[in-house]
């Protein structure tokens, strides 16, 4: 089968890879009909390289079930369905106590398992997570990151009528706007230093556009908020400024979500770590998208608001294209050859 394979920084093939096979009773084959490029995937390809030199990438897909074990239940050939790309050991402190996302051995597809970017990709049943028929393939593969920003709204106290601020605009940034309104956010600011992710901040539903290019974002937000701050500030430009300047959005007792991951030292200025002092702020870490019983209400959440369209994620998508397109989309990305939303691979396509 085709597949993209990396095998160290900037190093990501398109190559021939074999067929996943049964061989559990629970293991469930999808053949995959759309696999969204993560964030993540860009940082650990421009910056990290694999954990496993030549391992097939990706893990936000959503398919069609090819083939099943044994002792799969519930599931069969044909079915609609998405995939939690995450394992869990089940034995650590961690998920004894059914705090899953903070499982000691937690690892996704893609990473020491096989991933998505390929025509087929092989996962336990209980990974398995159908999708009724309004839901199509497209939006489904982007199941996975909306399950993340739910897992880290639930992490707040928020509560309807509450004022949000989302720092950074990209795919996590976009779902964390629609799913403000959904938690029943009243207002939601959000902040970039690009136009055109602002401009598609609007219409996914922010109601105050910020660019922190050439003033402060928190000096915006404190004008929109009579001098105020908001309720929740959610980080998810994944930088080593913003990750700084979101701890000066909220107001007084406010909450502070981090759901970007920096990849580099955060240096922050006296001004803006006072904050969570003075303003007795309560910072919270959000990781993964899991809870217990597996794979967890972030995932049937998702699944319903995108089945009302309360969730929308077609206008996030920039890009359809074949798997072997994948080098060279990478590529392009980290060397900002044009705008991209969100970038989707058809492994069907030729």
């Amino acid at each position: 089968m085709k597949a993209l394979k990396l095998y160290g920084v900037q190093d990501l093939r398109s190559e021939d890879a074999d067929k996943p096979v049964i061989a559990h009773e629970q293991d469930v084959i999808v053949k995959v009909k759309a696999v969204g490029i993560c964030g993540s995937d860009i940082s650990r390809f421009n910056k990290l390289g694999p954990y496993i030199e030549g391992m097939i990438f990706g893990h936000e897909f959503a398919g069609e079930v090819a083939e099943v074990g044994s002792g799969v239940e519930g599931i069969k050939v044909g079915d609609r369905v998405a995939g939690c790309p995450t394992f869990y050991c089940g034995t650590c402190l961690s998920c004894q106590k059914g705090e899953l996302a903070r499982c000691e051995k937690l690892t996704v597809i893609g990473a020491r398992h096989p991933g998505a970017y390929a025509e087929y990709v092989k996962l336990p049943a209980e990974n398995i997570v159908p999708i009724p028929d309004n839901v199509d393939y497209d939006t489904a593969a982007m199941i996975e990151p909306s399950a993340v920003v739910v897992h880290g709204f639930n992490r707040t106290s928020m509560q309807p009528g509450a004022e949000v601020a989302v720092m950074g605009c990209g795919n996590i940034g976009l779902l964390a706007i629609q799913w403000a309104k959904v938690f029943g956010a009243k207002k939601v600011y959000a902040i970039d230093i690009d136009d055109a992710k602002l401009e598609m901040a609007k219409e996914a539903g922010a109601d105050v556009l910020i660019n922190s290019l050439h003033k402060p974002a928190y000096e915006q937000v404190l004008e929109h908020t009579n001098g105020q701050g908001v309720d929740v500030a959610i980080e998810s430009a994944g930088s080593p400024i913003t990750s700084a300047q979101v701890l000066a959005l909220p107001k007084k007792g406010g909450e502070v979500v981090y759901m970007g991951i920096p990849y580099g030292d955060v240096p922050i200025e006296r001004f803006y770590f006072e904050k969570i002092v003075r303003n007795e702020l309560t910072v919270l870490g959000s990781w993964n998208a899991i809870s217990a019983p597996f794979p967890g209400k972030e995932w049937s959440t998702t699944v319903h608001y995108m089945s009302t369209g309360q969730i929308d994620v077609k206008p996030m998508i920039t890009h359809r294209l074949g798997l072997e397109e994948g080098p060279e989309i990478f590529n392009k990305i980290i060397n900002r050859e044009g705008f991209f939303g969100k970038v989707l691979f058809y492994p069907e396509l030729d």
